[in-house]
């Protein structure tokens, strides 16, 4: 299997499948940089006067690409002329996000698929949204990452967690997209997963000390990295390197905060 192609917003031809969305905004009530800002999820601080989580409905609605848009988290009345399905949170992202898909699922076609986004990047734009549509492969679940250069070239300063691979060095996006029927397949691997992250022994029993030992070292490439996921996960599963910075940098604290308000025009709405 080669490398994913990258590709520049210039390159795109108009994918003809449907997309729906998910919106991911709950949270820890208890999270203190939600507190501190007077607000009870992460989601609901603004950013330019409005929900960051706004930004993120503006993004996708301008995109002319997404149909419609289910929010899992608390909500607003200015989020609310956004969203077409409110779900109420379920306390954890992969419960979100299976909460969030059984939300749209009455009103999907046939082959239609879906975007599903976190509502703490408030610097994506409709251009992002409508590139990463244009230019995902046809797979099951396809993964948006950036390259640290693309990063740091957008936003100086902002620090993200990079994986360096054979390919070269990236941030993992937050965006992802995924072919809704397959849900009830890769889901239960995925929590199993995410469950190992921190215990290492565990995690290499998943996923192969050889495997692991190559990733940590910066042997491995894209594309064996994706057959091994798609092994894990039961379902075809591939990179998309964008150049949009914005889908890899999400907002988690003051400082990104800051960042934030000075890339985000309060005027981008669609």
């Amino acid at each position: 299997m080669s490398a994913p192609a990258e590709k520049s917003p210039h390159q795109n031809t108009v994918s003809p499948v449907r997309w729906s969305a998910v919106v991911l905004g709950g949270g820890d009530p208890g999270d203190p940089f939600a507190a501190a800002h007077g607000v009870p999820v992460k989601a609901l601080i603004p950013v330019r006067g409005v929900p960051m989580a706004a930004h993120v409905l503006r993004a996708l609605r301008g995109s002319g690409r997404v149909e419609r848009i289910a929010y899992v988290g608390p909500t607003t009345p200015e989020l609310d002329a956004l969203i077409d399905v409110r779900v109420t949170d379920h306390g954890s992202l992969l419960s979100n996000l299976e909460a969030g898909v059984a939300a749209l699922q009455s009103g999907l076609l046939p082959g239609e698929r879906v975007l599903v986004a976190t509502a703490d990047i408030p610097m994506l734009r409709a251009e992002a949204v409508r590139d990463v549509l244009g230019s995902a492969p046809d797979a099951p679940l396809v993964y948006p990452v950036v390259r640290r250069e693309a990063c740091e070239a957008a936003y100086p300063g902002v620090k993200r967690t990079f994986v360096r691979v054979k390919d070269g060095t990236f941030t993992g996006g937050n965006l992802f997209l995924l072919d809704p029927a397959l849900i009830g397949r890769f889901l239960p691997r995925l929590r199993e997963v995410l469950a190992a992250r921190k215990a290492p022994l565990k995690l290499a029993g998943i996923i192969g000390p050889g495997v692991l030992l190559r990733l940590l070292t910066g042997q491995l490439t894209v594309s064996k990295l994706e057959e091994k996921v798609s092994a894990i996960l039961g379902v075809p599963a591939r990179a998309l390197i964008t150049p949009h910075a914005s889908v890899g940098t999400d907002v988690d604290k003051d400082s990104d905060l800051h960042v934030a308000e000075a890339h985000t025009d309060i005027h981008a709405a669609p």
